[in-house]
Order: structure tokens, then C-alpha cells, then sequence
């Protein structure tokens, strides 16, 4: 069930930006949506499908919009993302990640057969017989059945069995169980997203591709075709494309962006995608030396690094230093910078989107930018917290 907002939020609605309490997560929803066009003409230019990854936004509401948009459905990554997007109305989802545990599996099953009931699809990944055995009992007596795509380590060297026979053995498990569908291979190198350089880009995901290719060749052998590869990020998207071998985009954070995904140098072929995301703060101190701002690390996520700071006006940027939980630090990069006042504003890049969102319960649209824009509306951020 979607969240009530609560009325000071709502009452925000048709006010300017400068009515948006400290610290508070805002979309930018003009960049937004030209992040948005532009993964569905880049999709449309190349015929290829894409499966956005909810567990950047965690919003069924953003999960709708990108539907309505072209993508065919949503990835996720836990259980009870997927069970909070289905509540708010997403009925094709891909649990793009292993369930183990009998009582997840439980739930699974259930959501399994609600979202066959509304005409719509689950899909989990596997990469043990273990997990294929206990999937298959959980949907005994159930109404429905769960697409199941078989996850190979394409580089990660996180999930995946080894490309090749060990993908084989699996694949012959899931079509032998009635309730199950095979719908192809989990190919998703993460670790690629974030290499700096175009150049180490393209050889982690040509090192993929040869982990697909090889993996599709064993199964055509043992006569058995491979309905979808899935896979890519951001930040390698155009090279799963250009491969020819993927048919699906899991890429998500496009749609945000962060300032770790700004700090890789940009392949010519990307879409030029923009931030749309941020954390709006205030200077609450201020000494000869620094400014202290409202928004510590219970606004924003460190995992990718600090957040930078946004220059709005294309003033010189100030450098964002670790206050704590409650506080950040604002230091000047040039000789004899200004710092900002008392009670300014100021807007921070997040590091790493992901789990930022995931620290607030709500997200402010403004429209008409960060520097004279209006709140639109308040997007819930629903599946906060659901990390089993």
C-alpha cells in the first residue's frame, strides 16, 4: 500500500523551492524526464528492450512512468521490493537475485500467483539446484507459474555459476519442472559500471559477452535455444547494445544519476544523461574557516564517496567534507572564496543514489528548476527499508 503523505509535504504542492524544509531529498523533474527520453530513444534507435533496475528509485509510482514509457517491466532485488512495487500497481517484475530461504520463497510464490491473477509476470534469478528445488516446491499447488532466468558470473565474482556446462545443468533442472519457465541468462557485470575509463569499459563487458556467448553455445549444443540475455548498468549500456547479444537493459540510475556515475569519462555513444537528484540542505553554522550544513550521512549515502556539491548559479563549487550523521562540512576550493551564509541553501549530488533513496521515505518534485522551480508533487518512496 502506498504511504500517506503527510500534509506538510502535500501542503508544499504549488509552493516554490525555497518552501522545501532541510534537509530533504528533491527530484529535479525537468531532468528527469530528458533522462527518460532519452533512454527511450536511444531503446527505440536500437530495438532493444529495457527492464529498468526499481531498487534505484523504489517508487512504484517511477516504476509506472517508466512503463508508460516503453519499458517492459521492472527489475528488483529483493522480495520485498518486489511485494511493495505490486502493491502499488507493477505487475511484471524480475527479481533479478537469488532466494534461498523457504519462507522468502513463501512469498515469492504468493506474489507469484497475485500477479498472475492481474495478468502480469514474476521472474527470480538462480544459480544453484538448491534454489531451483526449494522454488519449485514453494509453487506446488499454486496458480501460477515464475519465469526463471539462470545467472552466469559474467566478471563480477559476486552471484553466478561459471558460463558454460555448470549453466547447462541448471537449465535442464528448471525445464524439468512444470511450474517453472525458462527464460534465459542473468549476464549483469556490476563491477564494470563505476570503471573510470571507456577503454576498461569495453574490455569488461567484451570479456562478458565471450561468458554469454560460450554459455548459449553449450546450450544450442544440447539443443536448447536461450529465449533473453538481460544484464547492463549505466554505465556500460551502450556495449551490451552494441554487442548484439543482449536484449534487455537493466540499467536504472539514468534515470537520477549520481556523482560517482559523473566521475566516469564519457563514452561518445552514452546518452547524455544528467543529474535529477538531490539533497537539498542549509547552512546552519558558519566560522572563518568552513560552513556547516543539515544534511550528515542519515541524508545521503557514503558507499561511492561523499556527495559534491551542485553550483546553481555557476558560482565556484565548495568541497562537501564528512560532518558526521547530522552534518556536513563546506570548505572553499579557491583562495579567498565567500562561503555561503547563514540559512542559504545549497543542493547536494549524492554519491550513490541507491541507497540514498532508500533513507527517505518521501521525494519532492519540483518543477521549473532548482533555482525558481514549484513543487509538483511528492513521489513516496515505497519501497523503503524492504531489504529481505
Amino acid at each position: 500500500m502506498t504511504k500517506t503523505i503527510p500534509d506538510a509535504l502535500l501542503g508544499l504542492i504549488g509552493q516554490g523551492v525555497d518552501a522545501i524544509d532541510t534537509p530533504a531529498l528533491v527530484i529535479d523533474l525537468d531532468a528527469m524526464d530528458r533522462n527518460l527520453q532519452r533512454m527511450v530513444d536511444f531503446a527505440a534507435k536500437h530495438q532493444i528492450q529495457w527492464r529498468p533496475h526499481a531498487k534505484m528509485h523504489k517508487s512504484a509510482e517511477l516504476a509506472r512512468l517508466l512503463m508508460s514509457a516503453g519499458a517492459v517491466g521492472v527489475c528488483v532485488q529483493k522480495t520485498g521490493e518486489a511485494e511493495a512495487l505490486a502493491a502499488g500497481g507493477v505487475t511484471d517484475i524480475y527479481i533479478s537475485n537469488e532466494v534461498i530461504a523457504p519462507a522468502k520463497l513463501a512469498r515469492v510464490a504468493t506474489l507469484a500467483e497475485t500477479l498472475a491473477g492481474r495478468g502480469g509476470w514474476l521472474a527470480l534469478a538462480v544459480d544453484s539446484a538448491t534454489g531451483i528445488e526449494r522454488l519449485a516446491q514453494a509453487l506446488q499447488g499454486r496458480r501460477a507459474k515464475v519465469r526463471v532466468l539462470v545467472e552466469i558470473d559474467v566478471g563480477q565474482g559476486r552471484c553466478g555459476v561459471p558460463p558454460g556446462e555448470a549453466a547447462l545443468a541448471l537449465v535442464r533442472q528448471v525445464q524439468a519442472c512444470p511450474q517453472l519457465v525458462f527464460g534465459g541468462l542473468q549476464a549483469y557485470h556490476g563491477q564494470a559500471q563505476h570503471l573510470r575509463s571507456p577503454a576498461e569499459r569495453r574490455a569488461a563487458i567484451a570479456h562478458a559477452v565471450r561468458a554469454v556467448n560460450q554459455t548459449c553455445e553449450v546450450l544450442q549444443a544440447a539443443g536448447i535455444q536461450t529465449p533473453l540475455i538481460t544484464g547492463a548498468g549505466t554505465g556500460t549500456l551502450v556495449l551490451e547494445t552494441a554487442s548484439g547479444v543482449y536484449g534487455e537493459l537493466q540499467a536504472g540510475s539514468f534515470l537520477f544519476m549520481d556523482a560517482d556515475y559523473a566521475a566516469n569519462e564519457r563514452d561518445p555513444a552514452q546518452p547524455q544523461f544528467e543529474h535529477a537528484l538531490f539533497v537539498k540542505t542549509q547552512v546552519m553554522s558558519r566560522s572563518a574557516q568552513h560552513a556547516v550544513c543539515d544534511a550528515g550521512h542519515k541524508c545521503h549515502a557514503i558507499d561511492s564517496g561523499l556527495p559534491t556539491v551542485h553550483a546553481l548559479h555557476g558560482e565556484p563549487a565548495l568541497r562537501f567534507g564528512n560532518g558526521g550523521d547530522e552534518h556536513g562540512l563546506l570548505y572553499p576550493t579557491q583562495a579567498g572564496q565567500t562561503l555561503p551564509a547563514l540559512g542559504q541553501s545549497l543542493w547536494l549530488i549524492p554519491g550513490h543514489c541507491d541507497p540514498t533513496v532508500n533513507l527517505h521515505d518521501f521525494m519532492v518534485g519540483v518543477r521549473g528548476g532548482l533555482a525558481q522551480g514549484v513543487v509538483e508533487r511528492i513521489v513516496t518512496v515505497d519501497a523503503r527499508g524492504a531489504v529481505g
